[in-house]
């Protein structure tokens, strides 16, 4: 299947408009065909046409940032023995194989580190920064951000932490920071949290600049989309593989759409 992908997203590229209304962003990379996280899962997003990509982002025990989802190896590299990312240091975590779980040519794949993923970012192209660590990982995140080639316009911070947000869009104003929101059906009355008036009460605390939402349309309908939007934010949905369900969000005018699967998507939102 990842052969096939490569193959088509490279004949199709010429093909294809990339003028969607909306972004379409990696999520993790191309995740659903290379392991997520790593230099092969962007590689493969740029190639599917992607127009941005999100990864997801820790602080080890030495100071480094590296991109990995869970607060562990234990999914990514079942083969080798567990490492915490928060008490492992970069040299244990770029030993581990973190490729072969999804196929064996992938077994080069190690985790990559922030600045690994910024040389890697084409011109023109953006990043969706997940901060995984809490607010201890920002004068690191400054600093790396402060020594890259990419315009700030090319970087967008995101995190479940509003704290984190809070704290980026005052040490950094120039980056975007959107704040990331899931919802819970409570069991005793059926409805949903956070609120409307939740979520917008946080996002402006916080003084992010937009909400990335998860992709529940019973919570997110036209009222609320657009109760966002006049408030003069932006909204962002993840993470959305089905193309009915894409066209429901670009017909509620959301930002960006962050998929595992980029270039079916784009392909799919054009029909």
């Amino acid at each position: 299947m990842t052969v096939r992908w490569f193959i088509f997203g490279t004949l199709s590229a010429a093909l294809c408009s990339a003028n969607l209304a909306q972004e379409i962003v990696a999520h993790r990379g191309a995740s659903l065909d290379a392991p997520e996280n790593t230099l092969a899962a962007f590689e493969l997003a740029w190639r599917q046409q992607s127009d941005a990509i999100e990864g997801d982002f820790h602080l080890t025990a030495d100071g480094q940032i590296v991109c990995v989802h869970d607060n562990d190896t234990a999914r990514v590299s079942p083969q080798a023995p567990v490492l915490k990312i928060s008490e492992s240091d970069l040299e244990q975590l770029s030993a581990i194989d973190v490729g072969s779980w999804k196929a064996e040519e992938f077994s080069y794949q190690r985790i990559p580190t922030l600045a690994n993923v910024l040389a890697s970012m084409p011109a023109g192209k953006r990043i969706f920064i997940e901060i995984k660590s809490g607010p201890e990982i920002l004068p690191e995140l400054e600093k790396q951000l402060s020594a890259t080639t990419l315009q700030a316009d090319q970087v967008v911070i995101i995190s479940f932490n509003a704290d984190v947000i809070r704290q980026c869009r005052a040490r950094m104003s120039m980056y975007k920071a959107n704040l990331l929101v899931s919802y819970k059906q409570e069991s005793d009355d059926g409805l949903w949290t956070p609120s409307l008036a939740s979520v917008l009460e946080t996002l402006k605390k916080t003084n992010a600049t937009g909400l990335g939402t998860q992709g529940n349309a019973k919570v997110v309908d036209e009222a609320f989309a657009r109760a966002i939007q006049a408030a003069g934010l932006e909204l962002h949905v993840w993470t959305v593989n089905d193309p009915q369900a894409a066209k429901y969000w670009k017909r509620l005018g959301v930002d960006s759409i962050t998929t595992d699967r980029p270039l079916f998507l784009r392909h799919s939102m054009e029909q």
